[in-house]
């Protein structure tokens, strides 16, 4: 089940919403920046709504005048009403093509907005909501937007203003037959509010669903190796197709609701006008009436009954619409838990590399019942290598996650050059840190460009020089097109090693003053892990590196050694001086070396 991120709305709230379009008010802002456009388009469809009303009086001039029997003041009714249907056209024209572009252009500007602040946003954000459902809300959501604003919108103000104009038309042509069509208009309105009420909410029901339905399939198909190994295919299609029908069987329910609000709002429509017509036939034989004057009349009903449906209609999707308006405003409102200061100190030009844990604490978001460190104290002097040692769970990892501060500690400080890094604006501090994690991300580009992702503006020979330092040259010039070859999604053309030593390359070619390595030799062999080990060896040298290993092997040259254990720091020193200890390292180093050897011999 997709976890929804919290927004604090009570339940009152959410129901004053559902009886209102009202946060479509919030595209207000998207919209703003082009009201030239939207003001162009608003004037095109004044027109042409003006222009449909004035048909229906030269259908009335024409009509008359057969009894006449002028036939050239008829040929010029028909030329008015000839030239007043190309106006018709031409506005129409003009408004589609307006509408649509100022649909196009707000919905772009939205998507951009959400993934703005998506991407910006910490992975405590991330633990209540799943990706999927995110980019459910950029896609689906933003689609039904587009509807709306290109079309729905443009043609429900049209049809409003027809209601209203030709309602007013009809009583200037009849008053007696108009005063019989305000009498319905109660009976016609009082269905749309009702049954447009529980619209709303199964819309939104809906679109819940189907990003539920998208999560569900983004986890799984980015998964798929995983999901193919254990033979799960069964159990996710399963899961899939439960969640798939719980989305379908809530559309059905909005889909038969809206279609019984276009039954009962066009029966009720079409009925008054077969009424008021019976009644101005009547007229017309008695005299009170022309048959122009009823014809024109006529056609007026026609029109007005017709934008009584078409409002019926569109109000369900701005219903829609609303529902993926909420959506798409919670997002950017959402609040971070992590953020960037109201007045970020500066940081200095010349960064030392100094990390210090201050007394911290911590805990997950997701698990405030178990803490993650205990009140962790340490220091890392510019340009020192310290390995992070210690059993799986320990809290190694976690430290990297403070350090770039993915998460805040709940007691105590994280300090860069003596600086707390929630002063910091994020993106300077981070700038001065370059990660190669356990699990390396590798995008689906060349393998230049996942390099170079490191730092955007290095040449081709600085990314080149960074490969063959994290000894991914060789293999990078066998593939196919060498360092322009395409390496799949997450890298799956790729084996683990591969990836890695690209993730070090990308490290190594940032040239941050520290160096953060989470377990970055773990997928390679014995060969490459040499290979790289000189290359960390010398980038070591000159700016400040942690490293978070199991593999104490990789460890044995740091400057110092910190051993962790649920979470807590239980020894520090070198190599040699902590095997001399005994305890927990000592015990991992006889684990690693003297069993190690002996299962080899």
């Amino acid at each position: 089940m997709a976890r929804k991120p919290t927004t604090g709305k009570s339940s009152e709230e959410e129901r004053a919403k559902a009886r209102s379009i009202g946060p479509m008010r919030a595209l207000l802002p998207f919209i703003r920046p082009y009201r030239l456009i939207a003001i162009l388009a608003g004037v095109a469809l004044v027109l042409t709504a003006a222009l449909s009303l004035i048909l229906p009086m030269a259908v009335r001039r024409v009509v008359d005048g057969f009894g006449a029997g002028d036939v050239a003041l008829l040929d010029q009714y028909f030329g008015a009403a000839l030239l007043i249907a190309l106006l018709l056209a031409i506005g129409t024209g003009m408004r589609y093509y307006l509408v649509t572009r100022l649909g196009e252009r707000v919905v772009a500007d939205i998507r951009e907005a959400v993934y703005d602040k998506m991407i910006g946003m910490s992975p405590a954000f991330f633990e209540k909501i799943m990706t999927g459902e995110v980019l459910s809300r950029i896609t689906t959501d933003t689609t039904l937007i587009l509807s709306v604003i290109s079309s729905s919108v443009s043609v429900a103000l049209r049809n409003f203003l027809i209601f209203l104009g030709g309602l007013t038309l009809m009583l200037l042509t009849s008053a007696k037959l108009a005063g019989l069509v305000f009498l319905m208009v109660p009976v016609i309105v009082i269905p749309i509010i009702v049954l447009g009420r529980r619209l709303r909410k199964l819309s939104r029901e809906n679109q819940d669903r189907v990003a539920e339905s998208s999560g569900n399939a983004s986890e799984t198909l980015q998964a798929a190796q995983t999901v193919q190994a254990f033979t799960h295919e069964d159990v996710s299609r399963r899961k899939f197709r439960d969640v798939t029908e719980l989305s379908y069987e809530s559309a059905l329910q909005r889909i038969a609701t809206r279609a019984v609000m276009t039954v009962m709002v066009m029966f009720l429509v079409f009925a008054g006008v077969v009424g008021v017509l019976w009644v101005g036939a009547n007229d017309v034989r008695a005299g009170s009436m022309t048959p122009g004057e009823l014809v024109q009349f006529v056609i007026y009903a026609v029109l007005v009954a017709g934008a009584v449906g078409a409002l019926s209609e569109i109000w369900g999707e701005l219903q829609r619409a609303a529902g993926a308006t909420e959506r798409l405003i919670e997002l950017l409102q959402a609040e971070d838990t992590v953020a960037d200061p109201a007045s970020p100190v500066p940081m200095p030009e010349q960064v030392r590399g100094e990390i210090a844990f201050d007394h911290v604490s911590f805990h997950y978001p997701a698990r405030p019942g178990v803490r993650a460190l205990h009140d962790v104290d340490f220091v890392v002097k510019p340009g020192e290598t310290v390995a992070i040692v210690g059993p799986s769970g320990a809290g190694k990892s976690t430290l990297f996650q403070l350090i770039l501060r993915f998460f805040d500690p709940i007691e105590g400080v994280v300090r860069l050059d003596g600086l707390d890094i929630r002063t910091l604006r994020r993106s300077d501090f981070r700038k001065a840190l370059a990660l190669v994690p356990q699990d390396p991300v590798i995008f689906g580009d060349s393998a230049r460009e996942n390099i170079r992702f490191g730092r955007p503006d290095a040449s081709d020979a600085e990314v080149e020089q960074a490969a063959s330092a994290a000894a991914a040259h060789d293999f990078l010039m066998d593939l196919p097109d060498g360092y322009d070859t395409y390496v799949g999604e997450r890298g799956v053309m790729l084996s683990g090693g591969q990836k890695q030593r690209i993730a070090i390359a990308r490290a190594i070619l940032r040239a941050a003053p520290v160096l953060l390595l989470d377990e970055a030799t773990s997928a390679l062999d014995a060969e490459s892990e040499q290979a790289v080990q000189k290359a960390v060896e010398s980038l070591a040298a000159e700016r400040t590196t942690l490293i978070v290993a199991h593999r104490l092997a990789t460890v044995k040259k740091a400057d110092r050694i910190i051993v962790f254990d649920k979470g807590r720091v239980v020894a520090t020193g070198t190599h040699d001086a902590l095997v001399a200890q005994g305890g927990l390292y000592a015990r991992l180093a006889r684990l690693q070396f003297t069993e190690g050897a002996a299962a080899a011999e």
